[in-house]
């Protein structure tokens, strides 16, 4: 018997810009009798399935975008004799979906890290249940991932969790629902123990893959005190200062070390823990813009982010103080219109971003987006090939829609089309030169204008086109950037380095209000 965990994905590009952590943290996971796990991450290539033998344990793990993909992955599996199990957030949410159109003999809800071993043991015992919960775990109960079991020439960064949970609650997002408000850190000590691993590896870029990596506010702590909860205030600030002793801990790090990382605009304010991030080479961070306007952000339930004259002065004090940001912002919101399109591509340069996404407003499930979508769709239901049009995610790719939430002015068609025009006119040539000078040689900036046509081809060319043609030549053209692009990420290992003299935070960080 062997164990498979399996990443699904109905495009390879051959290379892959982030590593998948969950295959290598449930890895951790598996108990060494039953030998190392067969990993297959459908990114680089599509898994062979006559490496699945009767009996083996097949781990699949989905998304709402790959869940399809997945669901055809467990019943070849299931077709060989092998034992499929389904787990990440698509089967969270939808456990029964798994059960019924996947394949599944079990279904592991919420975290793995502590309930996979279980749930191997009950397969091989005859003893299964058909739903385990994992619940949300402890940050100390947090495994560190098999790195060993990486293959090296595959990816451009490596992936390491510092912390779950996010105690934001905006409409489109998810996380606050399945991994909780509360944020769940681990200490600094294991994280940069595993990154020290992935040094040695040859890895020297790193992301730190959380759902905020600013999980404390001002306004949180102050709330907490206006409340008279001290308790509260005080724990706040000790999460608050464990935040900085991490990053004083990465800033011992070997200097060729870069860190990247997703964290709301809140932490503009905070310039303290923005030049810590500088200290420790946080060079970038994914920023969830959304909108420009007041508007679109109460539409979205994020007005705690800037908006108007602000929002572009909030965002450059990230590049003042070291931080580069990739911009996150979403069209097809009810408060767009025509116009929302070209100023957004004027805000982004004007704030000087230095990357940028522009993702068409899709209701995920979990989400307070989806669920208005799948009451008011209820109402008249949609059916595309016989599906409902609330179940998106088992429509083929070649006949789902791109947008499914009907707009006041613009067709579904004509946002699309907006959509991509911002994508050609961000990471147009001429632009991206421009941005270039943030790198200071030549061939650093050569290197930026690859990786910034690798970043359009992977997430642009094949995510937003209606056309077949053109999704397969942009995957073709991705997978021919990837080559060169690994390459300027790749280092040499370095065996004999060991982790740095960790000092405990001995006092709070300095807060001022």
């Amino acid at each position: 018997m062997r164990v498979h965990l399996i990443n699904p994905s109905d495009s390879s590009f051959g290379i892959g810009v982030i590593t998948p952590r969950w295959l290598y943290v449930l890895a951790a996971a598996t108990p060494p009798r039953y030998g190392d796990p067969v990993i297959a991450d459908e990114t680089l290539e599509q898994v062979d399935p006559e490496s699945i033998q009767p009996g083996d344990v097949v781990g699949i793990g989905i998304h709402t975008g790959n869940a399809l993909r997945g669901m055809e992955v467990g019943r070849m599996a299931r077709e060989r004799g092998a034992f499929v199990v389904y787990g990440g957030i698509h089967a969270t949410l939808f456990p029964e979906e798994a059960l019924e159109m996947g394949g599944a003999h079990a279904v592991v809800k919420g975290d793995g890290d502590v309930v996979w071993a279980q749930v191997i043991a009950d397969l091989m015992n005859g003893a299964a249940q058909k739903i385990y919960d994992g619940g949300r775990i402890g940050g100390e109960q947090f495994l560190p991932a098999r790195w060993d079991l990486a293959p090296r020439d595959s990816y451009m960064w490596a992936s390491v969790q510092t912390v779950r949970g996010c105690p934001k609650h905006c409409s489109f997002c998810s996380v606050w629902r399945t991994d909780g408000q509360t944020p769940r850190p681990r200490g600094p000590e294991p994280v940069v123990a595993e990154i020290v691993q992935l040094r040695r590896l040859g890895f020297r870029f790193i992301a730190l893959a959380d759902d905020n990596f600013y999980p404390v506010t001002f306004t949180d702590i102050e709330l907490a005190e206006k409340q008279g909860n001290m308790a509260r205030a005080a724990e706040l600030k000790a999460m608050r200062a464990e935040r900085f002793a991490l990053m004083e801990q990465l800033a011992k790090l070997p200097e060729d070390m870069v860190f990247y990382t997703q964290i709301t605009m809140e932490a503009g304010e905070d310039i303290e823990f923005l030049d810590a991030m500088c200290r420790a080479r946080i060079r970038g961070a994914l920023v969830g813009v959304e909108s420009i306007t007041e508007e679109g952000l109460k539409s979205v339930f994020k007005t705690f982010n800037s908006a108007g004259d602000n929002l572009a002065r909030r965002l450059r004090t990230f590049k003042e103080h070291g931080v580069h940001v990739l911009g996150s912002f979403i069209f097809g919101l009810p408060t767009d219109r025509q116009d929302t399109f070209a100023a957004t591509a004027a805000l982004a340069k004007e704030a000087d971003l230095t990357f940028a996404q522009f993702v068409m407003m899709t209701p995920f499930p979990g989400t307070v987006d989806f669920d208005r979508w799948e009451k008011k769709m209820n109402e008249d239901p949609v059916r595309v090939g016989g599906i409902p049009i609330t179940r998106y995610w088992l429509i083929p790719a070649a006949n789902r829609p791109k947008m499914f939430t009907p707009h006041e002015t613009m067709s579904a068609d004509e946002i699309r089309m907006r959509t991509q025009g911002v994508w050609d006119t961000f990471y147009g040539m001429r632009e991206i030169w421009e941005r270039s000078r943030c790198v200071p040689e030549l061939r650093g900036r050569l290197a930026f204008v690859l990786i910034s046509k690798l970043y359009r081809q992977m997430y642009a060319n094949t995510g937003i086109s209606m056309d077949s043609a053109r999704r397969q030549k942009a995957t073709k053209v991705a997978r021919w950037l990837a080559v060169p692009c690994r390459m300027l990420f790749a280092a040499k290992p370095m065996p004999e380095l060991e982790m740095p003299a960790m000092a405990r935070p001995s006092g709070l960080a300095t807060i001022s209000f």
